[in-house]
C-alpha cells in the first residue's frame, strides 16, 4: 500500500456537487445516469468500473487488487476511495460540473468516510423498484443475455442481498434529510422527469 497523500485541494476549491447513486440490479440507474450526465454535465464514476480499469491497467496496485479478488476477499475501502479521489481530480481538471458516484456507498461507514475525507454529498439518490418489476426486467434480460445469474432464484437472492446491504445506507441519508427516493417504475422518460425535479433543486441550492 502506498501512503502518498492525494492532494484534494483542486477538488475542494471547485466546490462542485456530489451525488451518491444507489439502485438494485435492474433498477435502470445506468440509463438514468447517462441522461443526468447529458443534461447537467456531471461526471459519472462507478466504483466497480474504476476497480476493473485499475486491474486492466497493469499497475502494481492493479496486481494487488487482482490477488485480493482472486482470494475472494473484498477490496479495502481505502483503495476504492483512493481510486474515486484520483478519478474525481482528473475530471475536475477537465472542468467537470459535479459527480455521480455510482454503486457507492455500499455501507454507512463508506459514505461517512467519503464525506469526511472529500466533502459532503448533496444527495443520495435511490432508484427504488418493486421486487415484481425487478424480477420481470431481469428475466426479460435473461432471454437475450444468456447470463447464468439471470434466473428466478438467483434474482431473488441478489435482491435480498442488495436490499439488506442497502437498507441501512438508505435510512442513514433519509435521517440526514439527504435522500432522494425515486420510484423507478414506468418509462425511462417518466423516471427521468422525477430525477430532474431533485437535481434542479439540489444544483441550485
Amino acid at each position: 500500500q502506498s501512503d502518498k497523500k492525494i492532494d484534494l485541494t483542486p477538488l475542494k476549491k471547485a466546490g462542485v456537487p456530489i451525488f451518491f447513486i444507489m439502485g438494485g440490479p435492474g433498477s435502470g440507474k445506468g440509463t438514468q445516469c447517462e441522461k443526468i450526465v447529458a443534461k447537467y454535465g456531471l461526471s459519472h464514476l462507478s466504483s466497480g468500473d474504476l476497480l476493473r480499469d485499475e486491474v486492466k491497467s497493469g499497475s502494481s496496485r492493479g496486481a494487488e487488487l487482482t490477488k485480493i479478488m482472486e482470494a475472494g476477499q473484498l477490496v479495502p475501502l481505502t483503495v476504492v476511495l483512493d481510486l474515486i479521489k484520483e478519478a474525481m481530480l482528473k475530471e475536475v481538471a477537465k472542468g467537470s460540473k459535479g459527480f455521480l458516484i455510482d454503486g457507492y456507498p455500499r455501507e454507512v461507514a463508506q459514505g461517512d468516510q467519503f464525506e469526511a475525507e472529500i466533502m459532503p454529498a448533496k444527495l443520495a439518490v435511490f432508484f427504488e423498484v418493486s421486487e415484481e418489476t425487478l424480477v420481470k426486467r431481469l428475466l426479460k434480460r435473461a432471454e437475450t443475455s444468456g447470463r447464468a445469474d439471470d434466473n428466478m432464484d438467483t434474482i431473488k437472492l441478489r435482491l435480498k442481498t442488495f436490499n439488506e446491504a442497502t437498507a441501512p445506507v438508505v435510512a442513514h441519508y433519509e435521517k440526514k434529510g439527504k435522500l432522494a427516493r425515486i420510484k423507478a417504475e414506468g418509462t425511462v422518460e417518466e423516471i427521468f422527469s422525477e430525477v430532474v425535479k431533485h437535481f434542479d433543486k439540489a444544483i441550485k441550492a
